[in-house]
């Protein structure tokens, strides 16, 4: 076979290997759309999916299930999707740069930040809406990442891919601390106040508070996926990843930027939602194996369906009242933690 024949059928053989997992990729895209529509239609009150159809094709403002549907539950599936996608993303490349199987924003004191911010702007700037206090979310939750990469040492994860957590789970307890003193010194109408936040639950929020998260997820995502190329050397490691001529610390301040935005923008819209980071890249890298290009995009794909799922299933389990998804999604990932912790021990980091 000559040298040109050959050049032509590597690219043929790549396509190839890939069809599998852009199948895969489509059908998790399939599945996310019909969680989409089984999150319209199920709640306190059901909708029948043709009704449903009817309401997002044709809107009758005089109907109430389109009303319910239009401006309640459209707004929380979108919600769930954005957060969903932008933490599982945020989760793969965390791991990716950190070398640690078991990071996740929850972990690095993205919540904690975000909790610390908002609990301050209810109790001390008596802020009462989502809309006053989403930028404060914002904030804590990127700065709070900010210190932990930096005390963390994020730039040497060659050396020691545990110093990451270590340092995130220092300052998780210490700004959670401060948030229940806060929350034990304040008077109960500020708990009211922040507890639906805090629980994770993704009700409450209307189109007029998507725009800001939405553009920040949006460009986090563009960023991710510019840099999964060089994640893939990155993750062998800093010598490694310089032999193959990577520039680490570019990629290094590219990725932290991503994880800001994803992570800091799905915290302050859908509150402080524990364990989807860290479950939905380990599940992609089960189904197309190492290659973050292939692992990110499955991560924000099977993320976003696990946090819709948990949201459908709070309205369900507890009908008609509702069980945030944040409680849902710490109660099924409690166990999945533990079966990674077993699987990937620390002392073999």
């Amino acid at each position: 076979m000559s040298l040109s024949a050959q050049g032509r059928g590597i690219p043929l053989r790549l396509a190839r290997g890939n069809t599998p997992r852009t199948w895969g990729l489509l059908a998790g895209l399939a599945l996310l759309v019909l969680l989409a529509l089984l999150s319209l239609a199920v709640g306190s009150r059901a909708i029948p999916l043709s009704v449903t159809w009817e309401a997002l094709h044709a809107a009758d403002l005089h109907n109430d299930q389109h009303l319910i549907l239009r401006e309640l539950r459209l707004p929380r599936t979108l919600i769930a999707l954005l957060a969903g996608a932008a933490l599982g993303m945020a989760g793969a490349v965390m791991q990716a740069v950190t070398r640690n199987p078991l990071a996740e924003p929850g972990l690095l004191g993205i919540n904690a930040g975000a909790a610390l911010a908002v609990i301050i702007g209810v109790a001390l700037l008596h802020l009462t809406s989502m809309a006053e206090y989403l930028w404060l979310a914002f904030f804590g939750a990127g700065l709070a990442g900010v210190v932990v990469f930096l005390l963390g040492q994020a730039h040497e994860t060659g050396t020691n891919p545990v110093r990451l957590v270590l340092a995130g789970a220092g300052l998780s307890v210490m700004l959670t601390s401060l948030t229940g003193i806060i929350v034990l010194n304040s008077p109960p109408e500020v708990f009211d106040h922040f507890r639906h936040w805090a629980s994770g639950s993704l009700s409450g929020s209307g189109f007029a508070l998507l725009h800001v998260p939405a553009m920040a997820i949006a460009l986090g995502l563009c960023i991710a996926l510019g840099v999964a190329a060089n994640l893939n050397a990155l993750a062998l490691g800093k010598d490694l990843g310089q032999a193959l001529g990577v520039n680490l610390r570019l990629t290094w301040l590219l990725s932290c930027l991503a994880v800001m935005l994803l992570a800091g923008a799905a915290t302050a819209v859908a509150g402080p939602i524990g364990f989807v980071g860290l479950v939905a890249p380990h599940l992609a890298r089960m189904l197309v194996g190492p290659d973050y290009r292939w692992i990110l995009p499955y991560s924000a794909v099977l993320a976003a369906s696990l946090l819709l799922g948990a949201d459908v299933l709070g309205r369900v389990l507890a009908a008609p009242e509702e069980i945030a998804a944040g409680i849902i999604t710490l109660l099924l990932g409690g166990p999945c933690f533990i079966v990674l912790v077993r699987r990937f021990r620390l002392s073999s980091l």
